[in-house]
């Protein structure tokens, strides 16, 4: 066997195999119609770990036939990028990938530009950030950005059979009689990281011993071992992992600290800190929301503890958020007015902007950093002045409905009740 990782050998050769992204790679999308027309453009690829990004990039060299390189923006020096730039004199074009493209210092930033100006070499940078933020603006603008989203579980599942049954890349050659629900929680258990999933299915064969017919039999337990996860009990669809987040969050939204503490421990005992993460998150903006705005802070600043400690010391920050935001009184005003605006631009009802609030260079205005007959509320006593500023066909529209929940939103209530009274009565 192969002395590198299932999931290096199992990466798509073609951009027919990658798994998932269908947003990108589908028939239609923009990376497919970029490879079949052989137009590539540098891009930068960003999402969370095991997801696709180096997948991707070696499936697009695959079907393109371009001379593929990869290196990484730390380890690898500017040296190394100048051996790249010869190969791509001579042969006229090399796809780079270059991980942790968000790491790349300005020599060698400054080293690259030129040849991704003549398209010699067609950068395709991977990052777990952020672009907008955390990538150099020369390179970004150079790029174009692709968000990849997590594999669903059925996706990975449908990578790990064909593992499976790869005789020359995979594992197809051993006699591996593997239970449906280890199958389960190695497609389950890894939040949407293909690669983790492989290489925990790698690791329980290769662990595992032989019967004394020369079959490997790999059951739930070494698949809990090799994936350093507990398992949920899987219904037939996979969905148990998904009834108790639903229930975590339901518990903590109706106020009952026994039951969210209870399904905590359950996702704490699967290992799931990054669900468990994202929705603590979630859970204070949407249910606690402007009831109790610090709520948002703690949790966070939970969150971050638990991260950076781990289980089995994550446990105690993680509960703490989970009693506060019990306990909490409760809000949804912000998630309601959010998806009340969004429902009327989604349905058409946008209109344009007032005259008055477009941009100060408007029709030749001076730039004063304020539109035609803008008026500027800070030149007024009060700091409030009566003028339109949603567009004419929205501009009755009422999104927000505040909630007297508590002090903070008590406080919110009022100022906007005394707006609104003054809008009216300047009507």
């Amino acid at each position: 066997m192969s002395t590198k990782p299932l999931a290096f050998r199992m990466r798509p050769r073609t951009i027919d195999e990658i798994a998932g992204q269908e947003h990108l790679v589908g028939e239609g999308k923009i990376i497919r119609r970029m490879v079949e027309a052989k137009q590539l453009s540098s891009m930068i690829l960003y999402g969370p770990p095991g997801i696709g990004k180096t997948s991707i990039a070696s499936a697009i060299a695959g079907s393109t036939q371009y001379a593929f390189r990869q290196l990484n923006a730390v380890t690898n020096n500017k040296k190394d990028m100048e051996i790249v730039a010869e190969e791509a004199k001579m042969s006229g074009k090399v796809i780079l990938l270059l991980d942790e493209v968000h790491r790349l210092d300005k020599g060698k930033q400054d080293f690259l530009l030129p040849y991704l100006e003549n398209g010699s070499i067609t950068l395709i940078g991977a990052t777990t950030n952020n672009p907008y933020f955390s990538i150099n603006p020369a390179i970004r603008s150079r790029c174009q950005i692709f968000e990849l989203k997590p594999l669903t579980p059925d996706q990975i599942l449908s990578l790990l059979k064909r593992a499976l049954h790869d005789e020359k890349r995979g594992l197809g050659k051993w006699n591996i009689q593997i239970d449906e629900d280890a199958l389960l929680h190695f497609a389950h258990g890894s939040n949407g990281d293909a690669r983790s999933s492989l290489n925990a299915l790698e690791l329980a064969v290769l662990s595992t011993k032989e019967d004394e017919t020369g079959t490997i039999h790999i059951n739930l337990e070494i698949a809990e071992e090799c994936l350093q996860k507990k398992s949920f009990v899987h219904d037939k669809d996979g969905d148990a992992h998904y009834d108790v987040l639903s229930a975590f969050q339901k518990s903590i939204r109706g106020s009952d600290v026994n039951a969210a503490l209870h399904y905590l421990g359950r996702l704490i005992e699967a290992g799931d800190l990054p669900s468990i993460s994202r929705r603590l998150l979630v859970i204070a903006y949407e249910d606690i929301g402007l009831a109790n705005p610090q709520a948002g802070v703690r949790t966070l600043a939970a969150v971050q503890t638990a991260e950076k400690i781990g289980f089995p010391e994550a446990r105690i920050p993680l509960a703490a958020a989970v009693i506060e935001l019990c306990l909490s009184p409760k809000s949804n005003s912000a998630i309601m007015a959010i998806d009340s605006a969004l429902a009327d631009i989604r349905k058409g009802k946008s209109g344009d902007v007032p005259d008055h609030l477009k941009d100060a260079h408007y029709k030749g205005a001076k730039a004063l950093g304020r539109g035609i007959s803008y008026k500027y509320p800070h030149d007024y006593e009060s700091g409030w002045v009566k003028q339109q500023y949603l567009p004419d066909t929205l501009k009755d529209a009422v999104y927000y409905h505040p909630k007297t929940t508590g002090k903070f939103e008590k406080a919110l209530a009022s100022v906007y009740e005394n707006i609104s009274k003054l809008q009216n009565d300047h009507s």
